[in-house]
């Protein structure tokens, strides 16, 4: 707005040298590209939720009564972990489609010189960051990502959140009445939070430079009430 015309307060109305710049903002920020935050509430399995809640705390006009971003409102802060899976394989990406599994994270382990542990945030790097910035966005539904026999190894080491570059899912999953297996069973039976769509090259890239693979992770979500997640910009410190 180049004036102060149509600012609410009378007296700004005569200074015609004083301009300002406003928004209004829609946000949908579910989906394979926007890097965001999932919380328990985003996913129902017959009808039921983390705890077994019911579906029905959650209401089109008031959002989720259980489990919603809210519930992260003071932020999440902990220590993260890279697993560079596309390094450890030695390609400068898994192809759409390809799977991770446990024995590559611990081969990524084994390799980075670092272990997950109970707590901890674990982002996964299949390299699609890269993979975007050089040959564009994959096409279609399909996409590397976690495998879901990574979930029980997860459970062994209590991790408290899993990221990926990838928005989780290996896609096709390998199960043909399971859509999204890794969101099902880590939201709704573990009540692990999830960071979908991160970019991760600037921290891989310094991980390997430092040959520090372990860091300070804080995500702040917005504290938008009573929804499934929210739009995030995740800070590693080394």
């Amino acid at each position: 707005m180049p004036g102060a015309e149509n600012m609410p307060v009378p007296a700004f109305h005569a200074d015609r040298r004083w301009g300002f710049s406003n928004e209004r903002l829609g946000i949908m920020f579910h989906g394979n590209t926007i890097t965001h935050v999932d919380s328990p509430c985003h996913i129902f399995w017959d009808g039921r939720m983390y705890n077994g809640r019911s579906h029905s705390l959650v209401d089109a006009e008031t959002g989720s009564a259980w489990a919603a971003v809210t519930a992260a409102a003071n932020g999440i802060v902990t220590r993260g972990v890279l697993l560079d899976v596309a390094g450890a394989r030695g390609v400068p990406w898994l192809e759409p489609g390809q799977g991770v599994f446990p024995d590559d994270l611990e081969e990524a382990e084994r390799r980075q010189g670092v272990r997950v542990r109970p707590g901890d945030a674990v982002l996964l790097r299949t390299g699609y960051g890269r993979f975007r910035h050089e040959a564009g966005e994959a096409s279609g539904f399909t996409q590397a990502g976690w495998h879901a026999s990574c979930l029980p190894w997860l459970q062994e080491r209590e991790v408290a959140l899993i990221g990926a570059d990838s928005p989780q899912d290996v896609q096709p999953s390998g199960y043909d009445d399971v859509l999204m297996p890794v969101h099902a069973v880590s939201l709704v039976a573990m009540g692990l939070w999830m960071l979908d769509n991160c970019d991760l090259e600037a921290c891989a890239t310094t991980a390997a430079e430092l040959g520090q693979w372990d860091f300070h992770l804080s995500v702040a979500p917005v504290r938008f009430a009573g929804t499934s997640g929210s739009p995030v910009n995740p800070i590693a410190t080394f």
